[in-house]
């Protein structure tokens, strides 16, 4: 039952053989010489315009994300302080219940 199952010799696929083909060598030619285009420079980037309008958008989402960024900052910071207050007052209340426990002795 456990036993594994091969399939028989002549259902097995038979393996690809490979072909080898001859190239001839490659021999380097010398470039054409080219005459220089008189044409105006491409700036290598494209300038960007900013009009007063898409500048202000752009300060008003930079603000934004400047808020949600110190939102975000602000809530764990204060997630942290409220988990260290309350692990101090269990410290507290277990110290004050293992000093009953052993002055009941």
């Amino acid at each position: 039952m456990f036993t594994p199952k091969y399939p028989t010799p002549d259902t097995a696929p038979a393996p690809a053989t490979p072909q080898i083909t001859v190239q001839a060598p490659v021999v380097p030619v010398a470039p054409a010489p080219v005459a220089p285009v008189a044409s105006a420079p491409v700036p290598a980037r494209p300038t960007i315009q900013l009009t007063p309008g898409s500048t202000l958008a752009l300060a008003a989402g930079g603000g934004a994300v400047v808020l949600v960024v110190g939102a975000v900052l602000v809530s764990m910071l204060l997630a942290v302080a409220i988990t260290a207050v309350s692990v101090a007052l269990v410290a507290i209340v277990l110290r004050l219940l293992i000093n009953d426990l052993h002055k009941g002795r």
